[in-house]
């Protein structure tokens, strides 16, 4: 199934077998046969290291695209379709996303066999980090400074769109459990639905694990919680997903990539996740360095507020939400390692190093530190 050849990126940072095949001319030229104005192809060109699918740039007759595949039950055609026309609307506020084609039919989703494919314009600029690890902690404040005030920008154009939530939890940044007033009975009810994630938590004491994960942070946080304005978010805001006019310090943000963990949520969410994406070195927990990059956190914020206010509230808020602003994803790819890829491993990496782990990691000096200096944001 897994190219030798082609590596993905690994959940310790290292290059890994790809969970999914790379894309073949074979398939590539089958899906094309549905946009004729793209013509055939003529070459593929990088294949994406991202490990949760399989995607590559596409020289064709007419222009160069960028495909994306997912297996049929992480993306069907509708789920798919549910980030296609958000995407339709932030362009339509402006915001500099490549536009999501479509087949003769009119489908911006399309699926074949086992298989669920995406076609987009290539993106404007260069992909500066796209070999980037996702947890890997960005190195020039500056471009944090604008990556913070385009997420502004992006949840100014994703005011009054209003979409049922997610069809799906996995690989989906949602919220719903950290806004629970009793998270543990939250995820309770949700799990007749989520069979995969039911079966891998009957090996595991959850209720008493997710109660050590919430219990520092969650009961003083969640009437803030509910009272936060609903908004569709990016739920992926990495350097990695967004490319640039140039390579230099002062390069401005040229394209925004990659929807597929939006969901309804709120702006702070957003935010929180964009520091726990960009201002901690999580693969370098171990290694005695130190992990918080307090100046990439603040430039983040700073940016932020140059396009979309923030008072004092707002900041106590986003801190005291950083140590849980990963729960309800951390589940998803434990749903997705243990029922999808059938990888034991994987989803208990998920859900000891990530889930909770990096909720730990907040009690620690380091953590203690980052939650200090975003509150000294304030």
């Amino acid at each position: 199934m897994n190219d030798p050849t082609h590596l993905a990126h690994g959940l310790a940072g290292d290059n890994t077998p790809p969970d999914w095949p790379p894309l073949t001319a074979l398939e590539v030229d089958t899906l094309l046969r549905g946009y004729p104005a793209l013509d055939t192809a003529t070459r593929l060109d990088w294949h994406s290291p991202r490990p949760l699918s399989a995607a590559c740039l596409v020289e064709t007759g007419h222009a160069t695209v960028f495909i994306k595949r997912h297996q049929h039950s992480v993306r069907s055609a509708a789920t798919l379709t549910e980030e296609h026309r958000l995407i339709a609307h932030l362009r339509g506020n402006g915001m500099p996303i490549p536009a999501v084609l479509s087949d003769a039919h009119g489908q911006t989703a399309v699926a074949l066999g086992d298989w669920t494919y995406e076609v987009h314009e290539r993106a404007a600029g260069i992909d500066l980090y796209r070999e980037a690890i996702s947890w890997s902690p960005l190195p020039n404040r500056e471009h944090a400074r604008s990556a913070g005030r385009m997420l502004a920008a992006l949840h100014d154009a994703a005011e009054g769109y209003h979409a049922p939530q997610r069809d799906t939890h996995i690989l989906v940044a949602r919220s719903e459990l950290i806004c629970s007033p009793d998270p543990i009975a939250a995820l309770q009810t949700q799990l007749p639905a989520r069979p995969g994630l039911a079966d891998y938590l009957q090996g595991r004491d959850w209720p008493t694990d997710l109660a050590a994960v919430l219990a520092p942070w969650h009961t003083a946080m969640q009437p803030r919680l509910a009272l936060q304005r609903r908004l569709w978010t990016h739920g992926d805001w990495h350097v990695s997903n967004l490319c640039w006019s140039d390579d230099s310090a002062n390069a401005h943000i040229s394209a925004v990539l990659d929807f597929g963990l939006a969901a309804a949520n709120f702006a702070l969410f957003d935010l929180a996740t964009a520091i726990e994406r960009n201002a901690i070195a999580w693969l370098a927990l171990d290694t005695g360095i130190d992990a918080a990059h307090l100046d990439i956190a603040r430039a983040l914020i700073e940016g932020y507020r140059q396009q979309r206010p923030l008072d004092a509230t707002d900041i106590h808020l986003l801190a005291d939400l950083l140590p849980l602003v990963h729960v309800d994803f951390a589940l998803s790819e434990v749903e997705y390692f243990h029922a999808i890829t059938h990888s034991r491993a994987n989803a208990d990496v998920a859900y000891d190093t990530f889930l909770r782990g990096h909720a730990a990691w907040f009690g620690t000096s380091p953590g203690r530190a980052l939650l200090q200096a975003i509150h000294d944001c304030a």
